[in-house]
């Protein structure tokens, strides 16, 4: 794969409208001078900012989907959409990978349904980014898949390890699954059959995670179910809001916490920083064809740069090929030999 990437981008993703999708792509055109972004919206949005940007370029859509439409039933319909018209120049081979900030849904059926699965593997999956306090750690499923079998966890462990090495430049990332304690006995059958799976057939598997240990970055890649994963991931998120408004009274209460909060104002900026989705700017969709990354509906233009910028990269690393190759090689280890 040559540096020069194209990424199709959903003008029409986010809360705060085109507005702020727009300056996040302005953004990621300045940071990445080998990136060429096709934003996919309506004419009256894409077109004039594509003649004012070089390496932009406009592809008029005529439908949105919106937050509260059924996912799958939107994207059929929906044809010229700007999710699935994104989707579709991926698959069409017109550009490399596709960024929203829109239906998390709707992104799902379409990059499933549009862009298709690699083959050979069962369920494509969100990962999530999560401020571990030694390091990073990448979170999955996280929503695409509410029910799952032992099997599909499995992959999900090998498509986050190969993330985490590529994306994130982790090397041997430990991988851990979810469970209600650390001994291999814990948990019910399915968590049971799961972590005898994994630790056959994943080389990184490093045994079970207790949600408390979730944060203290003793795992690079922890997996669950999706139903599970997307309730983490909620509470993680809420309790982080309500930490962040208890210390935010606690250091406005008087005058001495005034001018102590003055005084720790930048070590502040940096945690939240830290712990900010606006830093990893997506979750990846792992298991589709092309790069497929999404953002928050509450992105800011920081967000949606750097969002644009890890679908790129994600197509730099060939993550979509090296996790192919993983998912057939594993298939052709578990089949049954022919003696």
């Amino acid at each position: 794969m040559a540096d020069k990437v194209i990424i199709t981008v959903d003008a029409m993703g986010g809360d705060a409208g085109p507005s702020v999708v727009l300056e996040g792509t302005a953004q990621a055109l300045a940071a990445d001078a080998d990136l060429t972004v096709i934003l996919c919206g309506p004419a009256e949005e894409v077109e004039p900012f594509a003649a004012a940007h070089e390496r932009c370029i406009a592809q008029p859509t005529t439908q949105v989907i919106e937050m509260g439409e059924h996912p799958a039933n939107a994207v059929r319909s929906k044809k010229d959409s700007s999710i699935v018209v994104g989707c579709r120049l991926v698959k069409e081979g017109k550009a490399h990978g596709f960024f929203s900030a829109g239906s998390t849904g709707a992104c799902l059926a379409a990059g499933t349904l549009v862009m298709g699965r690699i083959k050979g593997v069962k369920r494509p999956a969100l990962g999530q980014i999560i401020p571990s306090y030694a390091n990073p750690t990448l979170l999955m499923d996280v929503g695409a898949n509410a029910d799952c079998k032992p099997e599909y966890l499995v992959q999900f462990a090998q498509m986050g390890a190969i993330y985490m090495e590529k994306i994130m430049g982790v090397e041997n990332p430990r991988v851990g699954l979810l469970n209600i304690g650390e001994e291999e006995t814990k948990g019910d059958l399915f968590a049971q059959e799961t972590y005898e799976l994994m630790r056959a057939q994943v080389p990184q598997f490093a045994g079970n995670c207790e949600g408390g240990n979730l944060l203290a970055g003793d795992f690079d890649v922890v997996v669950t179910d999706g139903f599970t994963g997307n309730v983490t991931l909620k509470t993680l998120e809420g309790t982080a809001k309500v930490l962040f408004k208890y210390l935010k009274d606690a250091l406005y209460s008087s005058t001495k916490t005034k001018v102590g909060a003055l005084l720790v104002k930048p070590e502040l900026g940096e945690l939240k920083k830290k712990v900010s989705p606006e830093t990893y700017g997506g979750t990846p969709l792992l298991g589709v064809k092309g790069a497929c990354v999404v953002g928050h509906g509450s992105s800011n233009a920081t967000a949606i740069k750097n969002g644009i910028l890890v679908a790129a990269t994600t197509v730099r690393s060939n993550v979509a090929q090296v996790i192919a190759d993983t998912v057939a090689s594993s298939a052709a280890a578990a089949a049954p030999s022919a003696e």
